[in-house]
């Protein structure tokens, strides 16, 4: 029933960052939406539940992106597996550090993906603007990005608790 779940967060996700994001001036150099959804399943949930979650929607994500295959799986499980190596060094949960670990998810996707330009471009070279969207992105994720990680934790609850519900024995 999670991957219900998943797959519906999913969807939204991309419909707001595809369709509706684009059309406010406000979200011009927003970041990923599915970076902190990453983050949030390398955070609170189970690696085997999570990796088949990761590696559909970044075979997705690669397919609707134009970009090279790959790209987007290759950055949601290195971005998962950062995250897994972090919460075993830090107590990543609380919430003073969720906006760095978005931040930081953020980043590395970033770089992840000049990375891949540079490989695939000789001679490529970054502009000024090209990491000034870096780090309003950053910025954004500093903000946004615990909002997001907490509204992910929330519905998954409320998701459980629904159907742990539904479909507990009834006394009486």
């Amino acid at each position: 029933m999670t991957y219900f779940l998943y797959i519906g967060t999913f969807v939204l996700l991309l419909i707001f960052q595809t369709t509706i994001m684009p059309y406010f001036l406000l979200f011009d150099r927003f970041y990923d939406l599915l970076a902190p959804f990453v983050i949030y399943l390398g955070l609170f949930r189970s690696t085997r539940e999570s990796i088949p979650t990761i590696i559909v929607f970044g075979f997705i994500m690669d397919n609707l992106s134009g970009g090279p295959l790959g790209l987007y799986l290759t950055t949601y499980l290195w971005l998962f597996a950062g995250v897994k190596l972090v919460i075993t060094i830090l107590r990543v949960r609380d919430n003073v550090l969720l906006p760095f670990v978005v931040a930081a998810g953020v980043l590395l996707e970033n770089i992840i993906f000049m990375g891949t330009i540079t490989m695939f471009e000789s001679g490529s070279r970054f502009s000024q603007a090209d990491f000034s969207t870096v780090a309003v992105q950053v910025l954004w994720a500093l903000g946004t990005g615990p909002i997001f990680l907490i509204l992910f934790n929330y519905l998954h609850q409320r998701w459980d608790q629904y159907f742990k519900e539904m479909f507990s024995p009834q006394k009486g």
